[in-house]
């Protein structure tokens, strides 16, 4: 009878074992979805410094009528991979730093999130952090999501695919980092950056022919004031019509109509000194300019003015340096 009572509990104990297990496995991932888009869309250069990341925004979501659950690392390099492809189907190199992490016996710390359904978790992740990205070129960006972290790789999420434009650096003192909207109709905010920074901006928002770019540290008004007729114009019409006055300026500037100095496009450029006080300020640039025959040489200096934090750009002149 004891025999019995003891083979009756060994039972159940077998029993419950078997509906956990098979509640664990109950819940199919397929039935969850991962997402990525860009952060702050940007134009991408190669390179590891803090101007070059590859900001993605990071989306899991549970279309199940089950509660969706998974682990989720403290350290993200232990619940996800980035793969990037060439267009010829070849695979990136992962970070130095990210092979060290996963060959290394460390503990690694994470959260169990839950989500019902229709519930979505997002968070942001630099691509950079994952991926050796050393050249410019055209490559197919996808995440992979391993809900049972990485030491349970064999359970995994695969996102939608991204188009990723890494562009050759323009030069080796440009900045490396332009925000771009990725509609056009978005309005862009200008930064609180040096004036040099300011610069270098607008050169390159030019080289790259994006005019909302140029126009960001750009001071439209005063540049317009620099011409004596336009100016004697300008302060005798009404607020719309200056505004209107102001778009008609613009329109003239991309059409190469007016101004040919400022918006002509260098084929590369150097700051050479900057110089300013709280709220005024100069910076010199020697830019190169490209002819079929011969290469012409030119000092920029760029007036700029500093309101409510940030500066820019209301004059400028420029000096013949020659032929090369």
């Amino acid at each position: 009878m004891k025999t019995r009572k003891i083979f009756t509990i060994i039972s159940v104990f077998f029993v419950f074992a078997q509906i956990l297990t098979a509640q664990s496995e109950q819940f199919d991932y397929s039935q969850a979805s991962i997402s990525i888009k860009y952060y702050n869309k940007s134009i991408y250069y190669p390179g590891t410094t803090e101007d070059t990341k590859i900001l993605v925004h990071i989306t899991i979501k549970n279309n199940s009528p089950q509660t969706l659950r998974f682990k989720l690392a403290d350290d993200r390099a232990f619940s996800l991979d980035f793969n990037a492809y060439t267009v010829k189907n070849k695979l990136l190199e992962q970070t130095g730093n990210l092979i060290e992490k996963r060959t290394t016996n460390q503990t690694v710390y994470f959260r169990e999130i839950a989500l019902e359904q229709g519930e979505e978790y997002s968070f942001v992740e630099n691509v950079k952090d994952y991926l050796k990205i050393d050249e410019s070129s055209v490559y197919y960006l996808e995440l992979v999501f391993y809900p049972e972290l990485y030491k349970s790789k064999y359970i995994s999420l695969k996102s939608n695919r991204l188009s990723l434009e890494i562009m050759p650096s323009p030069s080796a003192t440009a900045s490396n980092y332009l925000p771009v909207s990725q509609q056009s109709v978005e309005i862009l905010r200008p930064m609180e950056l040096s004036p040099d920074k300011v610069v270098e901006q607008t050169i390159i928002a030019r080289q790259k022919s994006l005019w909302d770019q140029y126009f960001l540290y750009m001071d439209i008004e005063s540049m317009l004031q620099r011409n004596p007729s336009l100016k004697k114009k300008y302060i005798s019409l009404s607020a719309d019509e200056r505004i209107r006055m102001i778009e008609s300026f613009k329109a003239d500037l991309m059409q190469e109509k007016i101004e040919n100095d400022i918006v002509a496009v260098p084929q590369s450029f150097q700051i050479e000194k900057t110089s300013y006080t709280p709220t005024e300020g100069y910076v010199s640039v020697i830019e190169w300019f490209k002819y079929p025959n011969f290469s012409e040489k030119k000092r920029y200096t760029y007036k700029v003015r500093q309101r409510e934090g940030i500066w820019k750009i209301y004059d400028y002149n420029v000096v013949n340096l020659g032929t090369e």
